[in-house]
């Protein structure tokens, strides 16, 4: 998964020409042991539910989206209208010879109050779970990708000490109508993000922020109203401490169910990298992962989501130098970063790798094209290094509500007509379906 140029667009990444990516992956080609990857290996796309369904009144986000005056650019709205036409979506992944889905369950949909859990909504993402399988698709769900309800961000959301609790009660009742079928099933998206957003987001964007929220709590009669992806400073402690919590006891929940399904999270990283005496980039790492990566280390695997590299020196982050190749609004893009963000977070949880986004921001899907085959090449010469990585899939399967409501933040290999819904691959979809067909480059 954006900030108000850093929060809400938050995968601002990878768009380069092709000269340069070609060149990278010729590099990381030298050291690949063989262009196949391992039996198996998942192909994917992902999308999030609240990104994609549409009308999620239900949600903290929804209220965030609406509340005046408004934060972000546009509100979701209908968004991509999935929550009818996910059969569509899953048709598209298969035509594209993928084998598998990212998709997230709303937990505002499923218990919209306090302890009322709906056996309809229950039942839409059975469905769902069940079409994956009928077109042979491997389902990989996320169980809160940012999203709350409303009640429980009115109470405080995860600083609320009572949410660990409260989570573990929602993974259990999804898991026992659920689980069947999931072949991988992640607690959170990126609950580190509220660790690694302090350090890009501007002072003026956090008394926005703080004012928004506000106004959110007012609204709905709560007085500490919080959001899963846009985090103040001084909630960073109490949502940590908090989600840590939630995540053990959720996956504790899950496995009395099912004990064999693989529970895992998915963790934003970057390649960080270190320039100069005394870097601070081992520091950084720290803070922005290690309490999430000693976690991971206890689960089954660790889903890895990466968009971009951070070089450090003494003083902090480098600004993007002149000259390089770009995103649409001026991240640096590095083919390699993703690979590099595979390997230091084996090296740091030694768990297995699944790859749950990979993507590039840019509405020139050229760029996209391109940043494919090179990103893989690094990927395929990670995995011929040992690392035991279980798949790949892309962000996204089609251009959804990036958080925020920035139309240039487009991710997806397919797009979406706004008025007829209508999805169309882009070329980067077949070059995908190329490497996905064949497993191999």
């Amino acid at each position: 998964m954006g900030n108000e140029k850093r929060v809400f667009d938050r995968r601002t990444v990878m768009a380069a020409p092709a000269a340069a990516l070609v060149a990278s992956a010729a590099s990381a080609s030298t050291r690949s042991g063989g262009a196949s990857f391992p039996a198996g290996f998942l192909w994917g796309a992902a999308t999030a539910g609240h990104q994609v369904e549409g009308n999620n009144v239900n949600s903290d986000q929804w209220l965030f989206e609406t509340v005046e005056p408004r934060l972000p650019k546009t509100a979701s709205g209908d968004a991509c209208n999935s929550f009818e036409l996910w059969p569509q979506d899953l048709d598209l992944v298969r035509d594209l010879k993928l084998n598998c889905y990212r998709f997230s369950i709303e937990w505002s949909r499923i218990e919209p109050e306090p302890g009322m859990f709906s056996i309809a909504m229950l039942d839409h993402y059975k469905a769902m779970i069940q079409g994956c399988l009928a077109r042979g698709l491997s389902p990989v769900v996320t169980l809160c990708h940012f999203t709350t309800p409303r009640w429980f961000a009115a109470a405080g959301g995860w600083t609320n000490d009572r949410s660990p609790a409260l989570f573990a009660r929602y993974c259990d009742r999804a898991i026992r109508h659920l689980g069947q079928g999931i072949r991988y099933v992640t607690t959170f998206n990126e609950p580190n993000n509220a660790l690694l957003l302090q350090s890009v987001l501007p002072a003026p964007f956090w008394q926005a922020l703080r004012t928004t929220l506000a106004n959110c709590a007012k609204a709905s009669g709560g007085t500490h109203f919080t959001v899963g992806n846009t985090v103040l400073p001084e909630d960073v402690a109490s949502i940590t401490r908090n989600m840590l919590a939630a995540h053990a006891l959720g996956k504790q929940a899950i496995k009395a169910v099912l004990p064999h399904l693989p529970v895992g999270v998915t963790l934003a990283i970057l390649d960080d990298q270190a320039v100069g005496a005394d870097s601070v980039r081992d520091a950084r790492r720290e803070t922005f992962y290690g309490p999430w990566l000693r976690a991971a280390s206890n689960d089954d695997y660790v889903g890895v989501q990466n968009y971009e590299r951070a070089v450090w020196d003494h003083a902090g982050k480098l600004p993007t130098p002149p000259g390089v190749p770009t995103n649409y609004v001026g991240v640096e893009v590095y083919p390699a970063s993703l690979a590099n963000a595979v390997r230091y977070a084996y090296e740091q949880a030694k768990v297995p790798i699944l790859v749950t986004e990979h993507g590039v921001a840019t509405p020139d899907d050229r760029l996209r094209v391109n940043l494919i085959p090179a990103a893989l090449t690094h990927l395929k010469a990670a995995i011929d290094d040992g690392i035991p990585v279980k798949g790949y899939i892309q962000w996204s399967l089609i251009d959804n509500y990036e958080w925020g409501g920035d139309e240039r933040a487009q991710f997806g290999i397919a797009k979406v007509d706004r008025q007829t819904f209508r999805r169309t691959p882009k070329p980067s979809a077949g070059v995908l379906s190329a490497i996905a067909a064949r497993n191999r480059l």
